[in-house]
């Protein structure tokens, strides 16, 4: 819902480089849930992406073909910050609930944490709807789509369907690996939606969403550097324990 929000009063540009604080947010989330331990690459990649949204809050978007607000700007940023730590927080304690209390090492848990997730999401997501009265607007709604009523139901399902496919993957990242990279691959998208919207939706990149993608795109590197770095450590790791490994085997092999 927050999402929504900020997608309403937020050009897509400006939406896409704000989702990118996630990542800062969930590296704290994972530093106090998780136990994830801070290097300097990461430390500089949370640095980079809240300046790079921190730089869009402090000007209006004169190529929203909306022009919405100073005050409807200011809401749909902190919408969407608000937004993007939620779903951090939600990675971390889903990394916490494998590591704590599901303790399973199958697809099914995958699955059903998947299940249950949406499961609680669909059941708040109606009750707000039927609260607010907006259920009866659904068939104006559907009636005034610009490209008919079956459009409006492909795009509704293939728009659940794609997300449930997102869902199980983020899931079993957070399951194989840990939160933090299964988010660093969810926005592994992020810098080219802003060119897209500019192609096809004919957003305005200004000078300022320009800087700001840059850091964005720095800070998404700097961390890839890290998980670089530490598969190299893994893989020396490892290396030396069958150099180890064979030496002991060859001074048996001597004795005997």
């Amino acid at each position: 819902m927050l999402y929504s929000i900020g997608l309403q009063y937020l050009p897509v540009t400006t939406y896409t480089l704000i989702c990118a604080t996630q990542l800062g947010f969930n590296a704290v989330f994972s530093f106090f849930l998780n136990k994830q331990k801070f290097t300097p690459y990461i430390v500089n990649s949370l640095v980079l992406l809240t300046i790079s949204s921190v730089l869009l809050v402090f000007q209006t978007d004169s190529g929203d073909p909306n022009k919405a607000s100073k005050s409807k700007y200011t809401i749909g940023f902190l919408c969407t910050l608000a937004a993007s730590a939620g779903y951090a927080l939600m990675l971390s304690l889903t990394q916490l609930a494998f590591q704590r209390i599901i303790k399973k090492e199958t697809v099914r848990a995958v699955v059903d944490v998947t299940v249950y997730q949406s499961l609680v999401a669909t059941c708040t997501i109606l009750i707000g709807l039927f609260a607010s009265g907006d259920w009866g607007k659904l068939s104006a709604e559907m009636e005034g789509y610009k490209s008919g009523r079956l459009s409006y139901v492909m795009n509704l399902l293939w728009t659940a369907v794609s997300w449930q496919v997102f869902i199980v993957g983020c899931t079993g990242l957070i399951f194989q690996v840990s939160s933090l990279f299964s988010n660093v691959i969810s926005i592994l998208g992020l810098p080219v939606a802003p060119v897209l919207a500019v192609v096809f939706l004919r957003d305005k990149m200004s000078g300022v969403k320009a800087v700001a993608m840059l850091l964005a795109i720095w800070g998404f590197v700097s961390y890839m550097y890290q998980h670089y770095i530490d598969d190299l450590k893994i893989k020396e790791e490892k290396k030396k324990f069958c150099d180890d490994d064979d030496e002991h085997v060859s001074e048996i092999g001597l004795v005997n």
